[in-house]
């Protein structure tokens, strides 16, 4: 550091004041310093500066006293060297006067970065060099800033295997862009990638070197095993996976298990060769484990919920997980907190110690019970409290429950209004009077959904428009000043409209509104839907043959908590009308005539899944039933003779329809998704039989075709669309071979799909995934074998925008190519837009 002070040090012996435009020094004695007062400050500088600013950093002012020589003045230069802005820094006195001194600071200041250039790699990399360097021009040229510039260039380069790389900056100066600026020069020699040709581990008996290095997560030898991962060194993740392998055999009951040393050596080549040697220590057990301090709970029952044995082998991350955080289970920790004490905490001491045994006291300090003060929702701008307010399961006056704010968590995610990754919950505990505060931290995301598609089916291409709004307001309707946007929301009701055409042949129209608490005071949802079909035959407006489908349906759905909060149950009454004009496209029983269908549904669900749109957690688990009215009972015709046409003018079925996901997330993001689905459709009497409509139709992606007949489409990907689907020939009424009935009277299908997301932001979450499926749909009961199986396996892509909705890409591959008498060729393509799963 280079302090010039009246061009000198201040501890000078010689410190001498020069008075400005004076060539002889002012007479001062130096032994019998002398107090001033400042009468003005002047500033110089190589360059423009905000003179005010130097003199404010200085902390020198005028009418300060100051003693000359003394503390001031050097304090005055550590303050301005400290802003690391100046290369030199003197303080002269123009003249004294008196008292009064007359001040001037003269400053040079560091370089400038006018430009850089980045030498000896690709494109590519400059480029990401410079993201992650962020080089400016006007930024001061200090050591410590090419410093930095110098390790985070090493660093880079060692994450991706090159331990060796040189950086060499030169810097020169720019006399074109500004005075007193610098041009650096950046070449880098990224020198060999440094490979570990091989690990050898010693001092384990237990577990073999192929475990060892199966825990080595980064530090990978380069042999074939691992051709598909990088055998690059990385000091920091080596530390990392040494830890691991500590942490396994500690998970183990080798309490003392460490690694004793390790060796890290270079090969001829330049390559290395890493040597663990492990110290694996005795087996250790759990001995006697007793409580201390608990009050509410005795001991014997804490000890059941811990569930550990005397001569259990020593699992800390076990006992840590039964005492804090069982995300499987209870655990001595919720235990508490469930009931109020929130000031609750433990600690587990190893009391003794023995040759292969431990005692443990787990020590427990209760504190007051907790009740909740106040409530809070933050974050919403454009949904109304109460939407939120009425999902909490923690409410004023409640004693404090762990479980319950994890609960009110997954309702909130489960709205689909806020962002599920980024829900922050935060507690104002006062032990004093004994109450907490909770505040529930939201971010609000777009949830409504245009529709706007293209998809081909039945040989035509079909246009799609629809709209879904999933926070609407039907009671400001009508007020517009209180919309809050381009239309009413902020009640959390959904409003959809969707609309599909594919010209005169076919034309679609379907609307449907939902309150999710009818009345306001209960989660009891109300639905009514409605929907117009048309298909036609032929594509002129002349003699065509018609297909025409209404109905509309009223449903109540109630959120039981019994036998948890996590069940539902909805009820429905609905009403289908089929009307055929020369239309023999369905099937071929009849093709003129009046079909109705009077029928009731019944489900009971649970679920428990973390998030709507990429769960890691949870299940989700229906059970359905439709069933109709058996008119055949009170209907006096004969069924065994009767025309189709007057047979079916009253359709009867009864349905059934399990369906459960199950998620777990494997490692971080990884997530297992499994799958089960089974349905049923079955008859009141042998002379009516079944159903023609209503039935399963099994193959591709679960979305494409018309849903003309109340068909179900379950999807197998791999096959092509309904592929898989058994049907009846026969003879019309016209004498004429031809299928008679088609469609699946029972199914089943099992699905195993891992995911990882590739972003989870709610404006666009993307995910990829691999499965692999196995299903079959028979005609009926008698033909049902749920072991013979159309199995199939492949990749995809889900990309999920507020506006659309999931957009999914499959490719899937069926193993059992022979469906029916038809051999499928190679694998399938599946595309779905604007539909969620």
């Amino acid at each position: 550091m280079k302090y010039r002070i009246l061009r000198g040090l201040l501890f000078a012996a010689t410190l001498m004041l020069y008075s400005h435009g004076f060539s002889q020094p002012i007479d001062i004695d130096y032994s019998n310093p002398k107090k001033f007062t400042i009468a003005d400050i002047q500033v110089e500088s190589d360059r423009p500066i905000n003179r005010p600013l130097v003199i404010s950093l200085s902390g020198l002012e005028v009418g300060k006293t100051i003693e000359v020589p003394g503390q001031d003045l050097k304090t005055a230069i550590e303050n301005l060297w400290k802003q690391k802005l100046f290369s030199d820094i003197e303080i002269a006195a123009n003249k004294v006067e008196g008292d009064n001194i007359y001040l001037l600071i003269k400053v040079i200041t560091r370089p400038r970065l006018s430009n850089h250039l980045i030498t000896g790699v690709g494109k590519a990399e400059t480029k990401t060099l410079d993201d992650k360097l962020k080089l400016n021009k006007g930024d001061v040229v200090s050591e410590h800033y090419l410093k930095r510039i110098e390790n985070t260039i090493s660093n880079y380069y060692t994450e991706k295997g090159f331990a060796n790389t040189t950086v060499t900056i030169t810097r020169s100066e720019d006399t074109l862009y500004n005075k007193n600026s610098n041009r650096l020069k950046i070449h880098i020699d990224k020198g060999q990638r440094i490979r570990i040709d091989k690990i050898d581990i010693e001092g384990n008996a237990v577990y073999s070197d192929f475990r060892i290095k199966m825990l080595l997560k980064k530090t990978k030898q380069h042999t074939w095993q691992y051709w598909l991962r990088s055998s690059k060194f990385n000091r920091e993740l080596y530390e990392e996976d040494k830890n691991a392998v500590a942490a396994f055999y500690q998970s183990k009951g080798y309490r003392d298990a460490g690694i004793a040393h390790d060796t890290i050596l270079t090969t001829p080549d330049g390559n290395l060769y890493v040597k663990l040697t492990i110290d694996e220590g005795n087996l250790y057990y759990f001995r006697n484990i007793t409580f201390s301090g608990n009050t509410k709970y005795p001991s014997n029952f804490l000890n059941a919920i811990l569930n550990i044995n005397k001569g259990d082998a020593y699992d800390p991350v076990k006992l840590e997980r039964n005492l804090r955080m069982n995300p499987n289970g209870l655990d001595v920790t919720t235990l508490y907190m469930d009931n109020g004490y929130l000031f609750f905490n433990l600690m587990p001491v190893e009391s003794a110690i023995g040759n292969d045994s431990i005692d443990l006291e787990i020590r427990i300090y209760e504190g007051p019970q907790a009740t909740i003060n106040r409530i809070s929702v933050s974050g919403n701008d454009r949904t109304n409290d109460h939407v939120f307010l009425r999902e909490l399961q923690t409410n004023p006056g409640d004693k404090f429950s762990r479980s319950n704010v994890i609960i009110t968590q997954q309702r909130l995610a489960q709205l689909g209004l806020i962002d599920a990754e980024a829900i922050d919950i935060r507690t104002n505990p006062d032990p004093k009077n004994g109450t907490v505060d909770i505040e529930y931290v939201i971010a609000e995301k777009p949830s409504d959904q245009i529709e706007l598609s293209m998809g081909y089916g039945q040989r035509q291409v079909v246009g799609v428009l629809g709209l879904t709004l999933n926070n609407f307001s039907s009671r400001n309707l009508l007020k517009t000043k209180n919309w809050g946007g381009p239309y009413p929301m902020g009640d959390g009701q959904r409003l959809s409209i969707r609309a599909q055409s594919s010209g005169v042949s076919y034309q679609s129209y379907n609307f449907s509104f939902t309150e999710p608490w009818f009345g306001g005071k209960k989660p009891n949802s109300f639905t009514i839907s409605a929907y117009h079909t048309i298909f036609t035959s032929g594509y002129s407006t002349e003699n065509l043959g018609k297909f025409k489908v209404t109905g509309g349906s009223l449903g109540l759905g109630k959120r039981l908590t019994w036998p948890d909060n996590y069940f539902n149950m909805y009820n429905a009454l609905s009403y289908r009308r089929y009307g055929m004009e020369n239309y023999s496209q369905i099937f071929s029983l009849f093709s003129n005539g009046v079909a109705n269908n009077i029928y009731f549904t019944h489900s009971l669900s649970r679920n428990s899944i973390s998030a709507p749109i990429y769960p890691r957690n949870g299940s989700s688990l229906s059970l359905s039933l439709n069933w109709s009215l058996p008119v055949s009972l009170v209907r006096n015709i004969d069924y065994k003779t009767a025309l189709p046409e007057v047979k079916y003018k009253w359709i009867e079925y009864h349905k059934w329809r399990f369906d459960l996901d199950f998620y777990m997330e494997l490692l971080p993001k990884l997530v297992l998704k499994t799958s089960a689905n089974f349905g049923y459709l079955g008859s009141y009497s042998k002379e009516y039989g079944t159903s023609p409509f209503e039935r399963f139709f099994m193959g591709g992606d679960g979305i494409s075709g018309f849903n003309l007949d109340a068909r179900e489409l379950i999807r197998l990907r791999g096959y092509a669309n309904n592929k898989i689907t058994p049907n009846v020939k026969g003879f019309d009424q016209d004498g004429n071979y031809t299928t008679l009935l088609e469609g699946g009277g029972i199914f089943n299908k099992y699905t195993i799909e891992l995911r990882y997301p590739l972003t989870l932001n709610p404006q666009a979450t993307v995910y990829i995934l691999g499965f692999m499926e196995a299903g079959n749909n028979f005609l009926n009961f008698k033909d049902y074998n749920p072991f013979d199986l159309y199995r199939s396996a492949g990749a995809g892509v889900r990309f999920f925008l507020p506006m659309f909705g999931l957009i999914g890409f499959d490719y899937g591959f069926g193993f059992d190519g022979t469906v029916g008498n038809e051999r499928q060729k190679g694998g399938q393509f599946h595309i779905s837009i604007g539909q969620q799963f």
